[in-house]
């Protein structure tokens, strides 16, 4: 029986997801059989379109997993996004101009800026929230619109490329660009480096005490302080590793895909994040997962609008549907565990 409840609570939000998916091609007077082959053949149809899923999917990873270290110790960073338009600033910035030092140094430096550039842009309303108890949701949610306002002066005045009429950063050399894995697609090494942090994240936070001492603030910070954690130092460490991460997104973004810097470069990659945490519960696979999850169904609705017409829009309405029917499944999940502890 116990077996049984496990797999409907593993059904009913996907065949939720998908009879509402029909549902809404129905009403649009779109042909279902054409739909769902131009969904499917955009996601596996060739090399290409699977590696494009996994470019999509990278981003999501890196920004996922930055802001599961801030959920799993109570940090609610919906600052994604800013955080990865820094990383990205600050790693242009160093492609610009340090272009000419070789890729072996060129590249990590790069990552450890935009690391640190995302990282610092969190640290802001971590420290707010940790000394002075300022709410961490509406400052790091501020903050996206001064990074994304930010960028787009640097790309009009002192970053912009005098070649070019559009703002635009003047393109990176080939020193600061991240190898490709699969030729003539657009796959990058960045890729890897996201699964080897996923596997290092996974490490961190069930593996070593600090990790626990997180986890454990997020859970009960009055408890963890009773017992002699430094609750606010926590708070400030995971707000600093959230950022961290969301920052070497943006990098991953203009060293492995773009190769400039420029309006636009976060296809809402950060506002997706929160979305991919949640729907992973906080968990390095399930964030994994569930960044899988997104990247092939944006490029699988990119797919169905070219081969059936759906508007791209649909996909927007499927990813709430989803973020809706697992929050139901989690919450009734929990409901049937207070009953059987009754």
């Amino acid at each position: 029986m116990k077996i049984n409840r496990n797999i409907i609570h593993y059904i009913w939000p996907v065949a939720s997801v998908l009879m509402t998916a029909i549902l809404l091609l129905i009403l649009i007077g779109v042909d279902l059989g054409s739909a769902f082959s131009g969904f499917f053949r955009g996601m596996f149809g060739n090399i290409y379109q699977i590696s494009e899923v996994l470019v999509k999917t990278t981003p999501l990873l890196l920004a996922g997993l930055g802001c599961s270290i801030g959920f799993q110790c109570g940090f609610i960073n919906l600052g994604a996004e800013g955080q990865l338009y820094m990383g990205a600033l600050a790693s242009s910035v160093v492609a610009i101009f340090l272009g000419h030092l070789p890729h072996l140094l060129l590249i990590p430096l790069m990552m450890v800026c935009g690391f640190l550039a995302g990282g610092l842009w969190a640290l802001i309303p971590g420290v707010m929230k940790a000394k002075f108890g300022l709410s961490e949701v509406i400052m790091s949610l501020m903050f996206n619109y001064i990074a994304i306002q930010f960028i787009a002066l640097a790309i009009r005045t002192w970053l912009k490329d005098p070649e070019y009429p559009f703002p635009m950063s003047q393109p990176f050399t080939e020193s600061a660009q991240l190898p490709r894995l699969v030729p003539r697609t657009r796959l990058h090494i960045g890729f890897i480096i996201a699964i080897v942090l996923a596997a290092l994240v996974y490490i961190f936070l069930w593996k070593t005490a600090r990790g626990f001492q997180i986890r454990a603030c997020g859970c009960n910070p009055r408890a963890s302080f009773c017992v002699g954690v430094n609750v606010n130092l926590n708070i400030i460490l995971s707000s600093l590793l959230s950022g961290g991460l969301a920052g070497f997104a943006g990098f991953v973004e203009v060293s492995g895909v773009q190769h400039k810097l420029m309006d636009g470069i976060s296809s809402n990659y950060g506002y997706l994040a929160v979305m991919v945490s949640l729907l992973g519960s906080n968990h390095p696979l399930g964030v994994a997962i569930a960044a899988l999850l997104l990247g092939a169904l944006d490029i699988g609705g990119l797919s169905m609008q070219r081969s059936a017409g759906v508007p791209t829009s649909l996909t927007t309405v499927i990813l709430g549907m989803i973020v809706i029917v697992f929050l139901l499944r989690h919450h009734f999940g929990k409901k049937e565990k207070e009953i059987s502890h009754e």
